[in-house]
């Protein structure tokens, strides 16, 4: 039951979710700022149990198209699905309650991206759109909203408004902050849906799903798979320079090595049961060192 469960909910994929929380409190730890415990558990447990609902919603949509079976009975699995999607929504619902409007509109947002991810007219996850989408919603908004209930208010935005005109003042630098901070999580995200979609390409086809690598092909699609990493390299020595990560960082560049390693693994060959877990391996290259090696610098600062 257990067992059955977990791969339901495709547990071994939720790295993207848990790394980009656990680099944000590393973040948060790095700056000497204060955790509020209470608000950030109710956040990653909100995140994680959506988390697995939007991949047992894939789950259970996909098996409608393909030859794939449910672990569970499809009244089980809808059942099981829509309990997890209202535990997160209650959870998701009091950290609005303890905290303001830009959570539960982040919040929002965040919600109907999940679900129009699979379900709908055009899923988001049949269009060339899957590794934006997945990038910015795990490598994004993860570190921001837990980075704006932690830090001091006004520290990113401030919104008000009444029926007449809405007020959003927003800080630049701190912004810019997050933004680079995410360009990691965004981009190691993004390439495990790219290298997903390219090594199922001829398979998608057959159900009508044109990813982007259809629309780019499988060599251009290639590159794109090895530029966002470079990416991720340029994002760290700009940190560096404008003092959001400490210099101990640099030491990230040595990654760099196995990464490209397994870049020209994937080149050579796209196939699911082989290679594709090369994204996997450079996303937990990436994330766990940039996790440990800003957590190593709050120790040293």
């Amino acid at each position: 039951m257990v067992k059955r469960f977990l791969d339901y909910v495709e547990i071994k994929t939720k790295i993207t979710s848990i790394f980009a929380f656990l680099m944000t409190i590393a973040f948060l730890f790095y700056n000497n700022q204060p955790i509020d415990w209470n608000l950030t558990l109710i956040f990653f447990g909100a995140m994680f149990l959506f988390d697995l609902a939007t991949t047992a919603i894939n789950n259970y949509i996909d098996t409608k198209t393909n030859d794939q079976k449910l672990q569970f009975k499809r009244g089980n699995a809808l059942a099981i699905l829509m309990a997890l999607l209202v535990a997160s929504l209650i959870l998701a619902l009091y950290l609005v309650y303890l905290t303001d409007i830009v959570v539960l509109l982040l919040g929002g947002l965040c919600f109907l991206c999940g679900v129009f991810y699979t379900y709908g007219p055009i899923p988001i996850s049949r269009q060339p759109w899957g590794e934006v989408f997945s990038g910015i919603f795990y490598g994004f908004f993860i570190p921001f909203i837990l980075l704006y209930i932690n830090m001091p208010q006004g520290t990113y935005l401030v919104l008000t408004g009444n029926l007449q005109t809405i007020n959003i003042t927003v800080e630049i630098f701190p912004i810019f902050t997050v933004i680079m901070l995410s360009i990691l999580p965004v981009c190691s995200t993004a390439n495990i849906m790219l290298a997903n979609n390219i090594c199922d390409l001829e398979r998608d086809l057959l159900v009508k799903r044109y990813t982007l690598p259809y629309y780019l092909g499988v060599k251009k699609a290639l590159y794109l798979f090895a530029g966002i990493y470079y990416l991720c390299y340029l994002a760290l020595v700009i940190m560096t320079v404008f003092q959001i990560l400490s210099p101990i960082c640099l030491l990230f560049m040595i990654t760099i090595v196995p990464v490209q390693r397994n870049i020209r693994l994937f080149f050579k060959e796209q196939e699911k049961k082989s290679t594709f877990m090369v994204s996997i391996k450079n996303y937990l290259i990436i994330m766990g060192t940039i996790t440990v090696l800003i957590f190593v610098s709050g120790l040293i600062s």
